[in-house]
């Protein structure tokens, strides 16, 4: 595959696909309500992982996920379990610590939902975040399933605040195992003495002032997710696909297509990359810088011989181009 090749199919994977909807519902809010488009008083903006409210000395923050109804149906114990971890990683990510979750789950039946019960009640005890409520519905004709969660931040990681001559990076955890699905489980199993400490990473990060620019990889992989960072700071990159970390016998496209439960891309100073790398190494967790930000409305990919342009955000914004014009952040 030419890097033109895997760029093409990257736009057209269904992670990327699902995130470039954003763009449509963000501007529809926008033109709703135009006050969505003024940024908090600390500059935080819609589009971000989580909503995060000046509170007191610090953010409340709030997010929520929903899971699409072939994992729900599929995999319905690991859709309950991804419903509470993605969750709880999104609070991370925006350097946050998780208090509590709710749900709301729809069934054909109250046995159709026991697995997805099971899923979330395992994620909740493995992380240390209890559920604390939400709504059921057990006379639908399908299951679905939303999670949604409260956690509270003293710093903030944002999608707006990467900046010139920053240097991105990528943390995974690769102690997960290889399956013919879209998912790399580095959380299932694993001691759950290991996994919040290992989260707790982010918002360390944030709190001793190393790294003011994240997000957490979702299912539009590590190369879209690094686009929805850069086109909220306004900015562009070049990444190096070759320095991606990524687990022995997985090919490229499909790693860069799959949801780890355990990635986030981060905007460094340049200063700081190489200490905000050793703290994720002395928890074992692979790291590396892959590219640097520039000032260009763009995306290209290397590996060293060939570049390939990933996106132009002149061209086509990505996810929400009306909530990126008055950020303060570049």
């Amino acid at each position: 595959m030419t890097l033109e090749e895997l760029a093409s199919a990257l736009r057209d994977s269904r992670g990327l696909r699902q995130k470039a909807d954003l763009s449509d519902v963000l501007g529809a809010l926008v033109h709703a309500a135009p006050a969505n488009k003024r940024q908090f008083s600390q500059g935080v903006m819609l589009g971000d992982d989580c909503a995060a409210i000046p509170d007191g000395d610090g953010y409340l923050l709030f997010a929520i996920e929903g899971l699409v109804d072939d994992f729900v149906r599929d995999m319905p114990w690991f859709a309950g379990y991804s419903g509470v971890m993605v969750n709880i990683s999104d609070i991370y990510a925006m350097g946050g610590r998780p208090l509590a979750v709710v749900d709301a789950l729809w069934s054909a039946g109250g046995d159709a939902a026991e697995d997805l019960l099971a899923g979330m009640t395992a994620a909740a005890n493995a992380y240390g975040v209890p559920i604390v409520g939400g709504h059921s519905n057990t006379r639908n004709p399908r299951g679905q399933l939303a999670v949604a969660i409260v956690g509270r931040a003293q710093r903030l990681l944002t999608s707006f605040s990467a900046r010139l001559g920053d240097k991105l990076l990528m943390a995974v955890d690769l102690r997960g195992f290889e399956a013919e699905t879209p998912y790399w489980n580095a959380s299932v199993g694993a001691p759950p003495e290991r996994l919040r400490p290992d989260l707790e990473l982010l918002a360390g990060l944030a709190e001793d002032s190393l790294c003011d620019a994240a997000k957490d990889i979702s299912m539009a992989g590590a190369i879209g997710t690094t686009l929805m960072l850069l086109e909220g700071s306004r900015a562009g990159a070049v990444i190096d696909v070759t320095r991606v970390p990524r687990p022995a016998g997985i090919s490229l496209l499909r790693w860069l297509t799959a949801f780890p439960s355990y990635g986030f891309v981060l905007s460094v100073r340049h200063a700081l990359a190489d200490k905000v790398c050793r703290r994720f190494h002395e928890r074992n967790i692979a790291c590396a810088v892959v590219g640097r930000v520039d000032d260009a409305p763009r995306v290209a990919l290397t590996d060293g011989a060939q570049h390939a342009l990933m996106w132009d955000f002149d061209a086509a914004p990505f996810i929400a181009p009306p909530l990126v014009e008055e950020s303060t952040h570049g």
